[in-house]
């Protein structure tokens, strides 16, 4: 079963349900009914539930918890009471299944985003479970890795008969995998369900009003090809820096480098897309281009000063960097006080403004607390933090994680907006969309090593 919907408008909420964690483990109001094999959800004793339903998070972080990748995979097992030997067997097979083969003795916390994603599902595997719930699964995959983990879900109906719901903005890829296609809108109502022809054929314009991704072969021809227009540019121009590194290197672990002698200029106002496969290195050069972390070798200037040496207010006025996991930094307990948090005081209606841009008005959202956001709205916070400070080098981790149609053309269009006026972009990212819409140049990784590095534009 597919589900699509907009940001915001219950997907994963109701995937949390299925699993029986609303509202044991997150509190919640419940009418109607939701039933397994014909018995209520919430009538299975956890653990009985827990032994046939396995979900995997929309951010695989937080049900990471052992150090070790291979210890990660079996603390499941072992909670579950499997004897030591068909647990020894088990572990390896389903990192093998999830592509994680020869990763065993990796330290969890340093594995990439994507990486991350498939640890989840190996740990949710182990378990062979009836039910697999993903929530947004491929989201940090690389386009490679996407296909494959997709392709490793549609064999798990094959050979072992399991049920999967699968919550997906990448419907592309998802959709002629699916038998039913449940499609809400964003009030959290449903639009449709039935087979993909049927809701393609019934509901194909209510789903694009409503901002949800389609398949290129079913978008409505009179709007697929609408644009929305560029966004106002920033009212402050941001100072030109210029981003130099040589011959970087650098390892979270001793002896075992994740860069290797990587070197590259980057001029003021450049758009700069770093691609390629997961943990090939380029959310780890991100963060050594602006300070974030120290190389083991070389040297990283930004507007001639090393970065990691900056004073903090005058790091932010040249940099911001939004991290692959918003709530990494999120700090305070709503959204008003964290987009607020430090701003000048000049900046808060454009702060404001912005928010309203983005789909998460201060009016609605402002007393909510930024951890309890949808991914997709979380996102758009931590862009919108980094926006309204007009840094003049901006740097973003998978900055269309979790975004609708509608979402991803306003985060263009502002996003323009903030580049037209100078400010130089660098987004590490696995969505070709966004690098065929927005960058100008396109550096390549993988194993650590720049492979190309060319200008589209």
């Amino acid at each position: 079963m597919l589900i699509v919907g907009p940001s915001g408008s219950g997907k994963s909420t109701l995937a949390l349900a299925i699993a029986g964690l609303i509202p044991s483990d997150v509190p919640a109001a419940i009418t109607g009914s939701l039933a397994l094999d014909e018995v209520p959800v919430w009538s299975f004793d956890r653990s009985a539930l827990a032994a046939r339903v396995g979900i995997v998070f929309q951010d695989p972080a937080t049900q990471l918890v052992m150090e070790r990748v291979e210890d990660d995979v079996a603390f499941g097992l072992e909670t579950r009471g499997w004897p030591v030997q068909p647990m020894r067997r088990r572990v390896p097979e389903a990192l093998a299944e999830a592509g994680l083969s020869g990763l065993g003795r990796r330290r969890s916390r340093r594995l990439s985003g994507g990486q991350q994603q498939r640890l989840a599902l190996a740990g949710v595997l182990a378990a062979i479970p009836g039910l697999l719930v993903l929530d947004e699964p491929t989201a940090n995959l690389d386009p490679h890795g996407a296909d494959a983990f997709l392709e490793r879900v549609r064999a798990l109906g094959r050979t072992r008969a399991t049920t999967v719901v699968l919550i997906e903005h990448r419907v592309e890829r998802a959709w002629s995998m699916a038998d039913i296609v449940v499609a809400i809108d964003g009030e959290g109502r449903t639009i449709d369900v039935g087979s993909p022809d049927e809701v393609a054929a019934r509901s194909a314009p209510r789903m694009h009003e409503a901002g949800i991704w389609l398949p290129a072969a079913i978008e409505p021809r009179d709007i697929a090809a609408a644009r929305r227009p560029a966004g106002p540019g920033s009212s402050v121009r941001p100072a030109e820096v210029k981003i130099k590194a040589q011959h970087l290197s650098y390892a979270y672990e001793p002896g075992r480098p994740v860069l290797h002698d990587v070197s590259l200029a980057i001029q003021p106002g450049e758009r700069v897309a770093l691609v390629g496969p997961n943990g090939g290195g380029k959310s780890t050069l991100a963060r050594l281009l602006v300070g974030l972390l120290r190389p083991d070798r070389g040297t990283v200037r930004l507007g001639g000063d090393d970065p990691a040496r900056l004073p903090a207010e005058e790091l932010a006025r040249r940099a911001a960097y939004v991290f692959q996991d918003p709530e990494r930094q999120f700090l305070a307990e709503t959204v008003k006080t964290e987009i607020l948090l430090g701003l000048d005081p000049i900046r808060r209606p454009a702060a404001e403004e912005l928010l309203a841009e983005f789909g998460i008005p201060l009016e609605r959202f402002g007393g909510r607390s930024p951890f309890r956001l949808s991914g997709g709205e979380a996102r758009r916070l931590s862009l919108a933090i980094a926006l309204v400070r007009d840094p003049a080098v901006l740097v973003l981790d998978e900055p269309t994680f979790g975004q609708d149609r509608r979402n991803y053309d306003g985060l263009r269009a502002i996003l323009d907006g903030h580049l037209r006026a100078g400010a130089t972009l660098i987004a590490a990212t696995h969505d070709q969309r966004f690098v065929a819409d927005v960058a100008d140049r396109v550096i390549t990784m993988a194993d650590g090593r720049i492979t190309a590095d060319e200008r589209i534009r």
